[in-house]
């Protein structure tokens, strides 16, 4: 079981300290235990118990994405994978998926899921790859998950030269873009995209 010390455990349930030196005190919340040197230690069912969170209610969560519609066989694909992995893990899931760009943050599939993770639904996010979760910012989603308890799960971490993700970076950035323009704008896009996928 996992244990948190004072300040931790103030600070996961939006306390202070002093509450639960108080708390202590007055017999409403015992420390699960009290180190050697005198340091007051809470464990996760305390923690899920003032959160008023069952874990057994927790799910884990299979999510998949991929930017267009042009990509529905791929997408496909991705789930069957996270899929194949979740049930060889044994876990109880669901899939949530999406069509749209990686740094679109209005999706209907990222919103439901971020919604399940503010209401403590959430045990674990599998993805295929790090990017398949959002492309600019994962580390705001990754804060999130850790202050209600999520963890993520990539399923491929191979690691990408900084060429590779610049090029990934620019062409979502231009295909966001060029989507909006029109025209000569959006031929001249195109043809961006174009030349940085040969390159590549």
């Amino acid at each position: 079981m996992k244990y948190y010390s004072i300040g931790e455990f103030a600070k996961l349930i939006g306390k202070t300290e002093q509450t639960l030196r108080n708390w202590d005190k007055q017999g409403k919340l015992k420390p699960a235990y009290i180190t050697d040197s005198g340091h007051r230690m809470y464990s996760q069912e305390q923690l899920n118990s003032v959160l008023g969170i069952n874990p057994k209610k927790k799910i884990t969560i299979g999510y998949c994405r991929v930017s267009s519609n042009k990509q529905k066989d791929d997408l496909e694909r991705q789930i069957e994978n996270v899929k194949t992995y979740m049930i060889a893990k044994g876990y109880q899931f669901k899939i949530i998926s999406d069509i749209g760009s990686g740094i679109n943050y209005n999706k209907k599939g990222l919103n439901q899921l971020i919604d399940m993770i503010t209401n403590r639904e959430v045990d674990k996010i599998v993805i295929l790859y790090k990017d398949r979760l959002i492309r600019f910012g994962f580390e705001i989603i990754e804060n999130l998950c850790k202050k209600y308890g999520t963890t993520i799960e990539i399923i491929d971490n191979t690691e990408k030269t900084e060429e590779q993700e610049l090029v990934e970076d620019l062409i979502q950035i231009i295909t966001v873009f060029s989507c909006k323009l029109q025209g000569k704008k959006a031929n001249k896009a195109k043809k961006m995209i174009k030349e940085l996928l040969e390159d590549d």
